[in-house]
C-alpha cells in the first residue's frame, strides 16, 4: 500500500495572513488592485485602509478632483505636524554630525510652508470656526471619523446630524478643490452654440 505524504503545514511567509481581527474593527481595508514596489523595490499587493473619501468618491458624493483636494490637505497637514498627538520624528535627529548642515529646504521650512498651506485652505473654506473649516480640520486633518465630529466637535461645539456632516464635507471639499485649482476651468468655447443649434 503507497503511502501518503504528510501535508506540510503553511509557513506564516507563505500564508497570506491578512489584517488581524483588531486592526478589522477599526474599520474596512482591502487589498490594493495593482501591485506596487515595497521598500526593498520588490512587487506587493499591500492592504488599505478604505478611509470616508474613497467610500465617498465610491457614492458619487464626491468627484476624483475632489478626493484628490481631501488627499493632498491630508497629507499636507500630516507634514506640517498639526495633529495633537505625535512623537518625534528620528528620521531628523541630528545626533553625532560632524557639523552643521546649511540646508535650506530643512525640516523646519518644510513644515512652515505646510503649515501656511493649510491655514490658506481653512482659510479659503471660511476659516477654523465655520463649518467647512473645522470638519476639514478634524474629519481630513486630525482623521476623525465624520459622526466623531458631527456627535463631539460639530459645528463650534453644537452637534449637528450626520447627514447635515456629509453635505458639510462635501461643500468644504468642493471649496478645497476650487482654491487647489483642481477644478476644471470652463472656456468660452464650452458655451458656444453650433450650427445646428444644439449645444
Amino acid at each position: 500500500m503507497p503511502k501518503h505524504a504528510a501535508s506540510k503545514p503553511e509557513t506564516p511567509a507563505a500564508a497570506d495572513l491578512g489584517p488581524t481581527p483588531e486592526r478589522h474593527r477599526q474599520g474596512r481595508v482591502e487589498r490594493l488592485a495593482q501591485p506596487i514596489a515595497d521598500a526593498a523595490g520588490h512587487p506587493a499587493q499591500p492592504y488599505r485602509a478604505v478611509d470616508t473619501l474613497v467610500v465617498m468618491e465610491r457614492r458619487g458624493s464626491i468627484s476624483a478632483g475632489m478626493r484628490q483636494a481631501g488627499e493632498d490637505f491630508r497629507a499636507r497637514f500630516a507634514v506640517a505636524q498639526l495633529d495633537p498627538l505625535r512623537a518625534i520624528d528620528l528620521s531628523h535627529l541630528r545626533i553625532a554630525e560632524p557639523r552643521r548642515r546649511r540646508d535650506n529646504d530643512g525640516p523646519g521650512l518644510r513644515i512652515e510652508a505646510a503649515r501656511g498651506t493649510v491655514w490658506r485652505a481653512i482659510q479659503a473654506v471660511g476659516g477654523i470656526a465655520s463649518p467647512a473649516g473645522s470638519c476639514l480640520w478634524h474629519v481630513l486633518g486630525w482623521q476623525q471619523s465624520l459622526k466623531e465630529w458631527a456627535q463631539g466637535q460639530g459645528w463650534s461645539g453644537r452637534r449637528v446630524s450626520q447627514e447635515a456632516a456629509s453635505g458639510i464635507l462635501i461643500a468644504a471639499l468642493g471649496a478645497l478643490e476650487t482654491h487647489l485649482g483642481y477644478h476644471r476651468i470652463l472656456r468660452k468655447n464650452d458655451f458656444s452654440v453650433d450650427k445646428s443649434g444644439l449645444i
